[in-house]
């Protein structure tokens, strides 16, 4: 058991040597106000006057105190090898393998490392202070000397000083793996102790704590701390130990820690004899290793499985930061290659690394192609735009300056072509987010699936240079072609297509229909041979399917209702006005006639049935262009496109260079990974010689 211990301080040392403190191992923190007699307590347990003293904050670095106990033979193995004068010396981290064996050097060690890096203003810093002490007069431990809880900025300290303090403090104590020395002195209310305080807020059970009660012998005449003592006043789970401190005069009389021990040890006699034996400096020393070491026995199975985690994830880290390049050509090469390859899986939907969080690749180009695309379609409402007195004006235009028989197909046309026209827009928009798409998958590629890319940003820009430019000069061929196939419906007017010669068809028969209802509705005074007007070749035309005919048809069927064709002109002139032919008539909300309803229906239910044909051609030819000329062709072209600019011997030590701070990285990976493996090889001995 007692060597457990120094196992612990072993495993410190593997990971101070990366200055990593990922590992929370166990330790005593030391808490307590200013004052109380902290740094006291610590030198009674090194048995040496080490650590700077004064007023105000004088701990204001943490200071990791490691005893090291040395057997005599060991000190003289010791000694010969470092050429060490003395049976006790001392180590720090920062000075490497200085050793110090005047403990008056290393207390102005100890007060200028903390002036370097906290500075002189008496503010404080959590980057801590490691010092060694060897000594056949120690036993093993690790203690942490923490900064005193205080509550009012002093002199030149920040005003924050108060939050500061107990910050580092908890960061400290709040490791589960630490044991907590609350110091307190015996002249002050026990319940009121800052130290027991801040140690119930993270062990408010109190299994990590034990209370130490310094200055007894300063308290008032008549009064004792027997209650105290007992547990009867603040009951601490691992118990109460009173000490004797030396005080200021002491010190300034240079009197030896070992001599109060002794002065200690006879106070403790005489005032509280029935307690002297569990009370003191030694007996608080011994307390603390057996503690230690039955917490370190209880901690090492968290900490094997702790360790093992880690050197798993550092080993995968390094393994993401690759090896150092040998090979120039083929390292290019293969990189090239595998972002080629991500890029074009990511399109098909079969890359490794697949998005859960949002739609990714091809399929949100699908996404794109029959959700928004088709959804934009669909909502083009095929008589947009287009109202009642802009068909009957197209009509008007389109027979000049003669009455027509029939409705005209020029103005069909005319009007339909410029409902087509709306459909180009939302098809050049698809391109848009297809390219858009296109671009995405750069970064998902760089960001998933290659992290090696990450090792070379040079490379990992020219590549990103590469596929843009290759994206840019397809995205015009496309919109090119996208357009085409607009301008194509544009370019005829297909009225003998299937599904429109069907349409026309069934508004004949309803044309037809209607024209027998409004007969059998007619006085029977009026012919209905000459109502019907045509003869056998009107009834031809209409069952031809012929869309001209079905229009020269209705005109038959109402020609003989001449009421219906007299409207109103509001720019009639009066009688004693006079007339200007060259007033323009301005169209004016007015009801249609019969003639006219029946002429923009017509037309309206015409293009209507055209426009959807059209739409539905629009909405299966352009997905299909933009994989052919855009999608497609990157997938064909992108690997040869980026060997062909990038595979140059000019170009391989400027792409390959890593970034400034990759090799730093990897270097302290390596390092880290080094010594979790040495820390779990350190642990596996411990099983080893059945110590745990």
């Amino acid at each position: 058991m007692e060597a457990l211990i120094p196992v612990i301080n072993k495993l410190q040392d593997v990971f101070n040597t990366v200055g990593a403190d990922i590992i929370q191992l166990p330790q005593i923190a030391v808490v307590g106000t200013q004052s109380s007699g902290k740094s006291s307590v610590l030198e009674a347990l090194v048995g040496r006057d080490l650590l700077p003293r004064g007023t105000g904050v004088v701990t204001r670095r943490p200071l990791i105190l490691q005893l090291v106990h040395v057997d005599p033979e060991d000190r003289r193995k010791t000694s010969e090898e470092n050429g060490v004068d003395g049976e006790e010396w001392g180590k720090f981290l920062h000075t490497k393998n200085k050793i110090y064996t005047d403990f008056d050097e290393i207390r102005l060690e100890i007060e200028a490392e903390t002036e370097r890096v906290s500075g002189n203003n008496k503010g404080i810093t959590d980057e801590p202070i490691h010092l060694k002490i060897f000594s056949p007069h120690v036993v093993n431990l690790t203690l942490v000397d923490l900064p005193g809880i205080t509550k009012v900025p002093v002199g030149d300290q920040p005003k924050d000083i108060e939050v500061q303090i107990k910050d580092l403090i908890v960061k400290h104590i709040s490791n589960p793996n630490s044991i907590i020395l609350a110091v307190t002195a015996a002249n002050t209310d026990m319940a009121t102790s800052e130290a027991l305080k801040v140690a119930r807020e993270v062990d408010p059970d109190g299994r990590r704590t034990l209370a130490v009660v310094t200055k007894l012998d300063l308290m008032d005449a008549g009064t004792d701390a027997m209650d105290v003592l007992m547990g009867r006043v603040i009951p601490v789970k691992l118990g109460l130990i009173g000490v004797v401190n030396r005080s200021q005069l002491d010190i300034n009389n240079k009197k030896t820690v070992a001599d109060a021990i002794r002065d200690e040890y006879a106070f403790l006699q005489k005032k509280y004899p029935s307690l002297a034996s569990r009370n003191g400096t030694k007996y608080l020393a011994r307390t603390l290793n057996r503690l230690l070491m039955h917490h370190i026995r209880d901690c090492l199975p968290e900490l094997k499985t702790r360790i093992n985690v880690l050197a798993a994830q550092y080993q995968s880290l390094l393994s993401s930061y690759g090896e150092p390049v040998e090979d120039q050509s083929s390292t290019l090469l293969q990189l090239i290659t595998k972002f080629a390859a991500e890029y074009c899986h990511t399109i098909e939907g079969t890359a490794k690394y697949i998005e859960t969080t949002e739609l990714c690749g091809g399929a949100r180009i699908c996404y794109i192609f029959h959700e928004t695309f088709g959804r934009t379609l669909e909502s083009v409402d095929p008589l947009g735009g287009l109202t009642t007195i802009d068909v009957l004006t197209a009509i008007r235009n389109a027979t000049g300056p003669r009455p027509a028989l029939f409705v005209p197909e020029v103005s069909f046309e005319l009007l339909v072509k410029r409902q087509v026209k709306r459909l180009e827009e939302p098809s050049l928009r698809c391109v848009e987010l297809v390219h858009e798409e296109m671009q995405r998958i750069i970064q998902h590629c760089s960001n998933y699936s290659t992290q090696e890319l990450l090792r070379f940003p040079k490379l990992h820009d020219a590549i990103v240079e590469v596929v843009t430019s290759l994206l840019r000069k397809r995205l015009p061929v496309t919109n090119e072609m996208v357009h085409n196939l607009v301008a194509i419906e544009l370019a005829y007017i297909n009225t003998k297509h299937p599904d429109f010669a069907d349409a026309c068809g069934l508004m004949n028969n309803n044309i037809e229909e209607q024209r027998r209802n409004r007969m059998r509705e007619l006085p029977s005074s009026v012919p209905r041979d000459k109502t019907a007007g045509g003869g056998s070749q009107g009834d031809q035309d209409v069952g031809t399917g012929n869309w001209r005919g079905m229009l020269k048809k209705g005109e038959e069927g109402v020609g003989g209702d001449k009421s219906m064709l007299q409207t109103s002109n509001p720019g009639s002139p009066q009688r004693g006005h006079a007339v200007n032919l060259l007033d323009v008539p301005v169209p004016v909300s007015r009801k249609l006639s019969a003639r006219e309803q029946r002429d923009c229906e017509v037309i309206e239910r015409l293009i209507k049935s055209y426009f959807l044909i059209v739409r539905k051609n629009i909405q299966d030819s352009v997905p299909k262009a933009v994989m052919h000329f855009l999608v497609n062709h990157v997938k064909d072209s992108l690997q040869s496109e980026l060997v062909g600019q990038l595979y140059k011997a000019g170009l391989l030590d400027d792409l390959l260079t890593e970034s400034e701070d990759m090799a730093q990285r990897r270097n302290e990976a390596a390092d880290m990974l080094k010594a979790l493996q040495k820390a779990s090889q350190v642990i596996a001995e411990i099983r080893e010689t059945h110590l745990w």
